[in-house]
This record gives C-alpha cells, sequence and structure tokens, in this order.
C-alpha cells in the first residue's frame, strides 16, 4: 500500500469514528510498513537533515519493523538464513565487528491529520533494543537516551504534526551496551546479562548466538488519537471465592477495576470512567486536572451467576468482552478493550508433597507444564504463530506454559493464545542463574560476586519489571511470577519486586522468588532443583522420586525426515553413529552445530539406523516414548510425591534438534503425540515396575461406570483378552486396579508384545485409548523387526473447509498398522504444509478396528485441496486424495 491510499484509508477511519463518536472516538493504527533504515557506519557529516521529511532516503534499504537488525538484512538478501545449516557461523557477530555496525537509523514517512478541537495524538513504542534516540519533523521526542528493552515508550505527538499531514519519524537504534563474547557458555561470557535484555543471544545449549544481539524496533509502533483523555494500564481483578464447580449455577464473583488516565491539556476535563461487561456497567464521575495522571478506582462489580475461565483439560475457559471507557459529555474520549477472564488463582503448602500446590476457583491443578523459550529467536513475532504453538501446547493437554528467564516478559498476543485455550502461565522475569552467577564458571569473563551484581542499572530494571507487569496483568492465564531462572535476581531488586512493585500492581498472583526455590519445591534429594535431561529408561519416571514441583525436567526431539530436511543441507544428512564399546555416538558437524542431544544406544533396539531417514523415524519411536512415559511417571505419584511438572523444553525458536514437541516451522513430532496420550484428563497406563493397570483422573469429576478393557496382540495381530471390567475412579486421583506383569513379560518374552489398555463409558465411547510396544526379553523389539506389511485402508473426506476427516481401518485378522505418519501435503509439490493440526498422529490401529483422524488448516493459507500423505512401521508411504463430503 502506498502512502498516499494508506492516507486515505486512515482519514477514512478517522472519518468514520469521529461521524460515531457517541459510541467510539478512539483511532490506533500500527506503523509496521514503509520503513526504511542505514547504519549509522555509512552516514557522513551532519545527521541532522534526516530528521526532516524533505530528506531523501529513498535509496535506504527497506526495513522490517516490528524487527531487528538482522532480520531487515535477511530480508533484503544481505545474510544468509542463518537458521540453515551453518549459515550463522559465517555471519559477523557484533562482538568483532563493534556495536557501531549494528547501530542503525530506522526512518517512516507517514501521514497524519493534525488534531481536531481537543483530540490527542501519541506515539507508542512498545519494545527498542537496546537504547534509542526519537525524532518527530526534526523535534526530538525523549530528553535523555532511552535505556531498556522492556520499557514502552508513550510521547504526546500532538503540537508535532505537520499541518500538511506529511510526517517523518527517525529513531536511531543502539545495540545493548555489554554484547558478550559468544564464546559457548551459557549466554556467551555471562556480560550480556548487564543489560536489562535478552540473555540467549550470546549463544545457550539450545542456540548459536545472535549475531546482531537482537537490536531494533523489535516490537510495535503504533499512532492513537484519543479525545482530551486517555485511559491507559486499565486493571481489572476478579474475586471468586469458594470451591467451584465447572458446571451449574454459580455464586457471584467480584470484579474490580482502575485505571489511569491522563489529561494533557491546560484545563480540567469532567467525565466518566465506566468499566462494562456482560450487560452490566460500573462508572464514577470525575474531573482530571489539567497535566495529571490519576489512577482512578471504581466501586466492586458483582457478577451473577458468572462463567468462570478454567485451565486446559478441567472445563472451559471463558471469556468475556469487556471495555473501560472514558467519557465526555456523550462522546467517548478513549477506551480499552479487554478479554476477561472471572477466575481467581490460590497456592497452598501440600505437606504430603513438600511443595507449592496451585488452584483455580478453589480446584487443585495438577501441574503438567511446558517450559517455553520464545517464539522466535529474531522476535519474527505473529499472532498466528503465537496462536498456533499455544494450541500444540492445548492439544498436548497440558495446563501451564513457563517463560524461561533468559528472554522476555511474553507479548500480550502471546498471552490472548494463553487465554483463549486456557494454558496457565509461569512468567520469569529475565535472570538466568548460569549469567549471573550462581555456579562457578570458567566460561565467564567475571567472577561469581561481580555477577551477582547484574544488570549493571538496578533501577532500570525495576521500571522495567513495573511496567512489563502493568502490560499483561489482565490476562487470567497469568498465574505465577517469577524472579529468575535458577537465581534470584540481586536483594535491593528481589525486595523492591516482592514487598512493595507486585503487591502495588498487581497482588493476585503466587511470586515465587526463583525458578527451582524451596519455596514452590522442597529439596530434599539434594542437586539443582530439577532434571533430569537426556533419554532415561521408561521405567525411570515412575521408580525414582525426582522434585516435588519439578520445573525443568526433559529430554530429546528431533523432527523427521521431513522435519531435517528444512535446515540440513544433502551431503549432511549423516546420522549419528552408536558406538556400543565406547558407549559414544559420532556425529556430523551440523547436527553438532544445532545443538543435536544424542539417541545413542535408544535406536539400537529397533534395528542400526541404515540412513538419516531411517534414523529419524526410529527417533520417533523414542520421542513418543519418552514423554508419554515422563508425564504417566508424574500423574501416577499426583498428590502422593508432586504437585506439578514442567517439561525442559517444548519448543524452540531456532532450528535446534533437542528439547521440543514440533519444530522451528511448526511441524510436530511424535513427542507431541506420546504427551498427548499420556497426558490425557482421564487416563489409564501401565505401570512398567509392577505390572498395574493405572487410571488417573485428573478431572473435578467421579468417573463411574468406566469399562476397563485390557487386551493383547502379538506380531502377527493375534488378540487375547486379559480382563474387562467396571471400574470407577474419584476426582483428582490415581488408582490401580488390575496386576498383569507376569502374564505380560511371558508372552512378551520371544519377541515383544503390543499391550492395549482402553477405557470405555457406559455408551461404549473411548475415553481413553494407550497402546504400549513392548520388548522382547533380550530388550530388543525382534517382532517388530519382521512384522508382516500392514493391510490399513485409508480414505479422507473434507468435511468442512480447513477441516479434513481421515477413516483409517485395518481388517480382522491382520497385522497391528503400527505407527502411522499422517500428512497434510501439497498436492503437487508433496510438501507438508504448515501447521497443520492433527486430533492424533503416530497412529496405531488394532485388527479389527477403525480410527477416525481430524486434520484442522487454514483454508485462506491453503486454499487449493491438498493430498493426504501417510507412512507407518510397516506401511510404505502412499498418497491419498481427498474426496468432497455429499
Amino acid at each position: 500500500m502506498n502512502l498516499f491510499h494508506s492516507f486515505k484509508l486512515r482519514l477514512f477511519i478517522a472519518l468514520f469514528f469521529f461521524t460515531i463518536g457517541e459510541s467510539h472516538a478512539q483511532v490506533k493504527y500500527e506503523l509496521n510498513s514503509a520503513w526504511k533504515c542505514k547504519p549509522v557506519s555509512e552516514l557522513t557529516g551532519s545527521n541532522s537533515k534526516i530528521f526532516t521529511p524533505g530528506y531523501d532516503i529513498s535509496q535506504w534499504m527497506p526495513a522490517t519493523v516490528p524487527g531487528t537488525v538482522l532480520t531487515t538484512l535477511l530480508n533484503n538478501h544481505k545474510i544468509p538464513d542463518p537458521f540453515y545449516g551453518m549459515n550463522n557461523k559465517y555471519i559477523r557477530d557484533i562482538y568483532d565487528t563493534g556495536r557501531d555496525y549494528y547501530t542503525y537509523w530506522f526512518v517512516n514517512d507517514f501521514e497524519q491529520h493534525t488534531p481536531l478541537g481537543d483530540e490527542q495524538v501519541y506515539l507508542n513504542l512498545r519494545g527498542v533494543n537496546y537504547s534509542c534516540e526519537i525524532y518527530l519533523n526534526g523535534k526530538k521526542l525523549n530528553r535523555q537516551t532511552h535505556y531498556g528493552m522492556f520499557l514502552r515508550q508513550r510521547y504526546n505527538i500532538t503540537a508535532l504534526l505537520n499541518k500538511s499531514g506529511k510526517n517523518r519519524l527517525a529513531v536511531l537504534v543502539y545495540p545493548p551496551d555489554a554484547v558478550g563474547n559468544p564464546n559457548g557458555g551459557q549466554g556467551g561470557d555471562g556480560t550480556i546479562a548487564r543489560n536489562v535484555g535478552l540473555q540467549y543471544t550470546a549463544g545457550w545449549d539450545w542456540i548459536q548466538p545472535v549475531r546482531d544481539r537482537n537490536t531494533g524496533i523489535w516490537d510495535k509502533v503504533t499512532i492513537e488519537t484519543t479525545g482530551a483523555v486517555s485511559v491507559t494500564d486499565p486493571h481489572v481483578v476478579t474475586v471468586v471465592p469458594g470451591i467451584r464447580q465447572v458446571n451449574g449455577k454459580q455464586q457471584p464473583a467480584v470484579i474490580k477495576v482502575s485505571a489511569t488516565v491522563t489529561n494533557p491539556t491546560s484545563k480540567p476535563v469532567a467525565g466518566v470512567l465506566q468499566f462494562t461487561i456482560a450487560g452490566q456497567k460500573i462508572l464514577r464521575n470525575v474531573v482530571i486536572k489539567p497535566g495529571t495522571s490519576p489512577e482512578i478506582q471504581l466501586n466492586d462489580l458483582v457478577l451473577k451467576d458468572p462463567k468462570l475461565w478454567w485451565p486446559n483439560g478441567y472445563g472451559k475457559p471463558y471469556l468475556y468482552n469487556a471495555s473501560v471507557q472514558f467519557l465526555t459529555g456523550n462522546k467517548v474520549s478513549d477506551q480499552q478493550e479487554i478479554r476477561v477472564g472471572v477466575r481467581e488463582i490460590q497456592t497452598t503448602w501440600n505437606t504430603q508433597t513438600n511443595s507449592r500446590q496451585i488452584a483455580v476457583n478453589g480446584q487443585k491443578i495438577f501441574i503438567k507444564g511446558g517450559n517455553w523459550i520464545i517464539s522466535d529467536a529474531m522476535l519474527r513475532f505473529t499472532d498466528a504463530r503465537y496462536d498456533a504453538e499455544v494450541r500444540f501446547h492445548r492439544d498436548m493437554n497440558l495446563n501451564l506454559i513457563r517463560v524461561w528467564g533468559g528472554a522476555l516478559v511474553e507479548r500480550p498476543e502471546f498471552y490472548n493464545a494463553c487465554d483463549k485455550y486456557g494454558l496457565l502461565v509461569f512468567q520469569d522475569f529475565w535472570i538466568s542463574g548460569d549469567a549471573n552467577g550462581r555456579w562457578v564458571d570458567p566460561m565467564k569473563k567475571d567472577d561469581q560476586w561481580v555477577r551477582r551484581k547484574y544488570p549493571d542499572d538496578h533501577a532500570l530494571y525495576l521500571r522495567s519489571v513495573a511496567d512489563q507487569v502493568k502490560m499483561v496483568r489482565n490476562h487470567p492465564s497469568l498465574a505465577v511470577w517469577c524472579g529468575g531462572n535458577e537465581i534470584t535476581p540481586p536483594e535491593d531488586i528481589l525486595l523492591a519486586v516482592k514487598d512493595s512493585i507486585l503487591p502495588k500492581l498487581d497482588g493476585t498472583r503466587w511470586f515465587v522468588e526463583y525458578s527451582n526455590s524451596d519455596e514452590m519445591s522442597l529439596n530434599t534429594l539434594g542437586g539443582n532443583g530439577d532434571g533430569p535431561y537426556g533419554i532415561q529408561p521408561d521405567s525411570l519416571f515412575w521408580k525414582e522420586r525426582t522434585f516435588p514441583f519439578n520445573s525443568e525436567i526433559g529430554s530429546v526431539g528431533i523432527g523427521d525426515y521431513e522435519s531435517l530436511k528444512r535446515f540440513i543441507p544433502e551431503q549432511n544428512m549423516v546420522p549419528p553413529t552408536f558406538s556400543t564399546e565406547k558407549n559414544k555416538s559420532t556425529t556430523d558437524s551440523v547436527w553438532n552445530y544445532h545443538k543435536y542431544i544424542g539417541y545413542d544406544a535408544a535406536i539400537e533396539p529397533y534395528g542400526k539406523a541404515t540412513d538419516a531417514k531411517d534414523f529419524a523415524a526410529k527417533a520417533q519411536l523414542v520421542n513418543y516414548n519418552q514423554y508419554r512415559a515422563l508425564i504417566e511417571g508424574f500423574s501416577a505419584h499426583m498428590w502422593d510425591w508432586y504437585t506439578g511438572v514442567m517439561i525442559w523444553k517444548t519448543q524452540n525458536p531456532w532450528t535446534a534438534m533437542r528439547g521440543q514437541m514440533y519444530d522451528y516451522y511448526l511441524d510436530p513430532n511424535a513427542c507431541l503425540y506420546g504427551l498427548h496420550h499420556g497426558s490425557e484428563p482421564l487416563h489409564v497406563m501401565y505401570n512398567p515396575l509392577n505390572g498395574m493397570v493405572t487410571i488417573v483422573n485428573n478431572t473435578f469429576e467421579t468417573r463411574r461406570d468406566l469399562m476397563l478393557v485390557v487386551k493383547t496382540y502379538d506380531m502377527n495381530g493375534k488378540e487375547k483378552q486379559i480382563t474387562q471390567v467396571f471400574e470407577d475412579i474419584l476426582p483428582s486421583s490415581v488408582k490401580g486396579f488390575v496386576p498383569i506383569k507376569h502374564g505380560i513379560d511371558k508372552q512378551a518374552k520371544a519377541e515383544g508384545l503390543f499391550l492395549s489398555l482402553q477405557l470405555l463409558d457406559i455408551k461404549k465411547n473411548v475415553l481413553s485409548d494407550n497402546l504400549y510396544w513392548l520388548p522382547d526379553g533380550n530388550g530388543e523389539y525382534s517382532g517388530l523387526k519382521k512384522m508382516a506389511p500392514s493391510k490399513l485402508s485409508i480414505e479422507a473426506v473434507q468435511a468442512a473447509p480447513g477441516n479434513i476427516m481421515v477413516t483409517l481401518t485395518n481388517p480382522a485378522n491382520a497385522p497391528v498398522a503400527f505407527f502411522n505418519r499422517l500428512s497434510l501435503v501439497d498436492g503437487k509439490s508433496h510438501e507438508r504444509l504448515l501447521p497443520v493440526f492433527y486430533g492424533d498422529n503416530y497412529v496405531s490401529v488394532l485388527p479389527g478396528e477403525q480410527k477416525i483422524i481430524i486434520m484442522d488448516y487454514d483454508v485462506n493459507k491453503y486454499p487449493k485441496t491438498p493430498v493426504v500423505s501417510i507412512s507407518g512401521w510397516n506401511l510404505k508411504e502412499q498418497t491419498i486424495g481427498i474426496n468432497t463430503q455429499k
């Protein structure tokens, strides 16, 4: 869109809202196009002319805003894709070039009419990394250099707009003050932590260094027009007393509302501050003195029979549309729209587990969480990507995401997705023990005593914390504030956050001082308070007791061959080879560069990998079992050993080869579906230690008349029924029902066995379906290696736009159709469409069984009819056309 058409659109919007001013006077738009940039090193002489609209920047490089310098260089083909192969290694690092190399001017020429009457126009910058000077039409907006990645900026630009409507915004952006030596340590040499900013950018064990350290205008820039008085930082608190049930009529909830209102004019303004939700209003008549920004508190609103917000797996995460408005006369001067989830977070100490437990609306929640780094290492955030990633976590049957402390307080768009899908959030502040001095570390420049005082500017840190709290505090998904990753901030910061900032600005959530603190999980076992990491025997998760609220425990997670091809050059598609004698793997250099973590001997029981494709396919069997066993082992000891667990980690913002349920390109692997099954709210599982068939009920309801069906199948598909019995289970409990180990071990001894566990309701609907493949007496999957070909038949039907129903049918007297990977692919190129959301995947179908898998995708992104690809352990890859539903 050119500037003229952009101006016409904005003028139309402004006139439209002006004509219906009685309902809404605010106009807000994002400056996310027509940016230009140039490094300061390429400018000579005085820079003063840059600020004026007449200065020619037509030859400057198009800039990506929001974005970073590196993103702009990539989009202009100045650097290779740092996520592919070894490319990142050859991009110049700021530690070697000096800060001027990545210091850039960003300029935007935009159209904005001069205000009418008492209208006010504001420029908002939601994030600049790391410091900046800001000019509008030649006038400097910030009196002093702005510092800090996590401080929003808001400027009243009413008096500085040109009458012609043509305006120039110029921002000089400097990189972080301390860029750090990327020497291979966690956070490099640690000095990146001297800033109030990201720490992963100097490198970590899951990412190579980000060469510009994410320098740029990395978050949204908006222009906002209001009436005389504007509304900022509204605060909505919901109070839900008592122990609530998901269904049925609810006792009232109380909603408390306040907001900051600003009157920048030279005269007092009388008006009404008003909050509206579910057809109810509360309001207060106020007079705002000139040049002031008071916080106004409204009277409590009592919401009768509220629809409550519940975490994923427990109930619907209901959201109300609400607004906070300031009205002058019969016109809206300004308003803020808010999605309100009516819920209350509580925490108590569980004396049985010696750990903290979280409750929502009075009901204790067994935490099944995942650790989240950041959506994209180059800060290319989009609403669609946030929604997809959080939806994947919902599909894993998790109920919490921990935002790790080496990154950032996540964006409101991330929280919007968590609100929508019912994912609680455990939000760290940006401190990490690796860089901030918890351990002796020869990779660090400074000793522990110096690093313990990081960051350099404590006052800036505290201002940033306060600002970010205001930004996200209204989200119902936000459950926990955390002082930092594996370490507290320095004492003066900690006390200010704990005793002043949070009580004043929020006060409704649990604050834990650091991520593996004894305050959340009393460490009686010694060690660091988290882990283990890497592949473990499935039985370990059932047998060995770890920390009762474990903030980090995880394993492997590479994708399949299609995933690997996206970032590994063909010549490097060499599978790791494991030496039994040396107990060590030999790995290709690109795999190592992308932080491969070893599968080592875990592949061998399935047969030595013949090539990279075979290795990646067999790795999926390991992936599935690892994460199913992990979550089952923790769930089996719910409320006895544990109150929660957070998997390290569920995603990567770079093309790393460890700890992920889906790859950077949003392609899920088998980890996701192992979790999907193992983490079901109502789940039947097999205890590998004592052979007990066990049911976990992670809901608030007693489940009665559950038909428990236990069967085995040999490699030819011959069925043997072990038991079929009706059972009951109480809410939020675990119960063992049938010990079958002796018989199962005997059946599996020769060549392994399939063990099928199912729960059915009284109408024979399958509530939980869990299939184990057990090794032979030597720990090998000898039977799998010689299985007969699958006889699976597949039918695909377009059930609705963007919705495909795939029916998998395995005839009776056939072998198990084992571990089938479904993909939605382009009809011509046969490349996978991404992202696609599968109701299930890596699916096994028993003899005489039929399964229906729903595929959901964005039909607007992929409007042409795709096809379905499927391959399995004993099924050669084939492509299925999609029929139109009659």
